[in-house]
């Protein structure tokens, strides 16, 4: 008996030595996997941090209560659920008047008002005119994201354009614009990774229809978006579209205008047609095609090619990009085509915008925007 009962203890100790080193290594195991959780979070609150331009601690709470999403964390963190209180004290509209949150009481507004009320550029409000902004607001920066968006919403919050076309739109981006720009009917052109966006004023624009034409061989997300649309009486197309950069995809940028020409010319010709965007296109890459058809104008020679607004990215006044180089191009283009009969669109002055560097010491964008005023005549 005493012998089994030696054997018996003896056997239970092996069979327990043999277990501890798989539950050693399974504790190791988790040990590990515990250890890559708090690196990936470690990453994830850097990320968080360098776009918010916050500290780790405040990283960790957003993205810890929004389940480490770092999406989620970042448009919670830049816009806030408004409260029922807040809401108590926000100014109450007018019957019949549109609402737009303004921004320019913010500190990064400040030198955008003055320069504004000084250049005499203030929005209009009235049926024959129209106006309309074009800008790359280089979403794809990530540093100050949040000071430059707040500058440009309040670029549009003191034109008030009718009409808004932006490039390099990245979710943040569409987020904020979304819940401060409540007047317009925003449309983009795509909601992942860096996309185009059409903004309509809900007053003066009605909506008909809008569609997204794939460049078929682009390798930088780009396409064409266009909205067909109403104003004052007149039927008009709106058309935007960042065309493929760099120097080196020249002649895919080219395929990409021939796309767009096409469709400008497939719209009923009755109808107004409007294209902006960052073209990327160099002059004698526009003379290559043999120039622009004859029923489409560069709004910019029509004008007479005003000087002050000749360059739309330039290296040599905008410091965003800190470049050795310095570079002047008319990246930033506005094309026309008039309607055939009934009322016409005709341009009437272009200005840059985004020259005033926020208090973060940017400025809104590496490029500068185009703001067009044109007479609508019925």
């Amino acid at each position: 008996m005493e012998v089994s009962g030696v054997a018996s203890g003896m056997e239970q100790e092996e069979m327990r030595a043999e277990q501890r080193p798989a539950e050693e290594e399974g504790e190791e195991q988790k040990q590990r996997a515990d250890a890559d959780v708090e690196k990936h979070r470690r990453q994830l609150c850097t990320e968080f941090a360098s776009v918010a331009g916050s500290d780790a601690a405040v990283a960790r709470c957003y993205l810890a209560e929004n389940d480490w999403d770092v999406q989620r964390a970042l448009n919670s963190y830049f816009e806030p659920p408004l409260d029922e209180q807040r809401l108590d004290r926000a100014p109450q509209a007018l019957p019949g008047t549109e609402t737009f949150v303004d921004l320019t009481d913010s500190p990064n507004a400040s030198s955008v008002v003055a320069a504004v009320k000084e250049a005499g550029l203030g929005p209009q409000e009235d049926d024959s005119t129209l106006s309309l902004i074009t800008w790359n607001i280089d979403g794809l920066d990530l540093s100050n994201q949040q000071e430059r968006a707040r500058g440009v919403c309040s670029y549009l919050a003191l034109y008030r354009p009718d009409v808004v076309f932006l490039q390099e739109v990245v979710p943040i981006y569409l987020n904020y614009l979304k819940k401060r720009a409540v007047s317009y009917t925003i449309i983009p052109g795509n909601t992942e990774g860096y996309f185009t966006a059409i903004m309509l004023k809900k007053s003066r624009v009605r909506v008909l229809h809008h569609e997204i034409i794939p460049f078929p061989t682009t390798s930088m997300m780009r396409n064409l978006l266009s909205v067909h649309a109403t104003v004052s009486g007149n039927e008009l197309w709106f058309m935007t579209s960042h065309l493929e950069s760099t120097k080196d995809h020249a002649e895919e940028r080219l395929n990409q205008l021939k796309l767009v020409l096409k469709k400008i010319s497939e719209t009923p010709a009755s109808t107004t047609v409007i294209f902006g965007g960052d073209t990327n296109l160099r002059d004698k890459e526009v003379a290559k095609l043999g120039g622009l058809p004859s029923d489409i104008l560069d709004i910019w020679e029509f004008l007479g090619k005003p000087e002050h607004c000749h360059y739309t990215w330039d290296t040599s006044q905008n410091t965003n990009l800190d470049a050795r180089y310095k570079c002047k191009m008319r990246f930033d283009r506005l094309l026309l085509r008039a309607a055939s009969t009934g009322g016409q669109i005709i341009p009437q002055s272009l200005d840059l915008i985004g020259l005033e560097k926020l208090d973060c010491g940017k400025f809104p964008s590496d490029h500068w925007g185009l703001l067009c005023n044109f007479d609508v005549v019925l």
